[in-house]
């Protein structure tokens, strides 16, 4: 049988059809609220909230962090033990960072007075990167999974061969890396979107 595939459903593994329902939602979660926006904007003349400048820098954060999750799935199918621990981990830390980055933009658009309910702009900006932080926050369980089940079954070269040749663990690797950078082209539109519209 192929790697990735289950008889009965159109040859794609059920957790792949799971995970691409998933993401198809989500976009289309996205583009609801960015014509919603568009048409607060045009029909009711709101203003547009200028991005603070950590949720750019979050990009870069993020982009990295998506980086190096490919990195550790490339160390798995290298057999590379501390290096995909290693990849892991700093995937995890530097999710972290894009987290407590969005809390501080938060906290920017506060002390500039600018809070949820400051007009219709500032609820969207609020809105959407907040429920961006939230499927960021969704995916971390399964970062910190894979890195815990690494640390507590690769620990003799009997249980690195086993980890390594389990062909659900590397299918399931391979969608969190496909979720993590759809993500990552999530909130790249996202800034762009919103800061167009700061200077529009």
């Amino acid at each position: 049988m192929a790697e990735g595939k289950e008889p009965g459903s159109f040859g794609i593994h059920p957790y792949k059809i799971i995970v691409y329902l998933f993401v198809g939602g989500i976009t289309a979660l996205f583009l609801a609220f960015s014509f919603a926006y568009l048409y607060s904007r045009i029909q009711h003349g709101t203003p547009a909230i200028k991005v603070p400048l950590i949720f750019v820098f979050n990009v870069i954060i993020l982009v990295l962090s998506s980086v190096v999750l490919d990195r550790a799935k490339s160390y798995y199918r290298q057999d590379k033990t501390a290096k995909y621990k290693h990849a892991l981990l700093f995937t995890i830390v530097l999710t972290i960072f894009f987290l407590i980055g969005q809390f501080y933009g938060w906290n920017e658009l506060f002390n500039q007075k600018i809070p949820v309910d400051h007009n219709q702009g500032a609820s969207y900006l609020y809105l959407i990167s907040g429920v961006h932080f939230l499927h960021v926050i969704a995916g971390m369980p399964f970062l910190v999974l894979f890195y815990s089940t690494a640390l507590r079954k690769m620990v003799d070269p009997v249980t690195v061969l086993l980890y390594f040749s389990d062909p659900e663990k590397k299918l399931k690797l391979e969608l969190l890396t496909f979720y993590w950078h759809f993500l990552d082209l999530l909130w790249i539109y996202l800034v762009i979107f919103f800061v167009v519209n700061s200077l529009l």
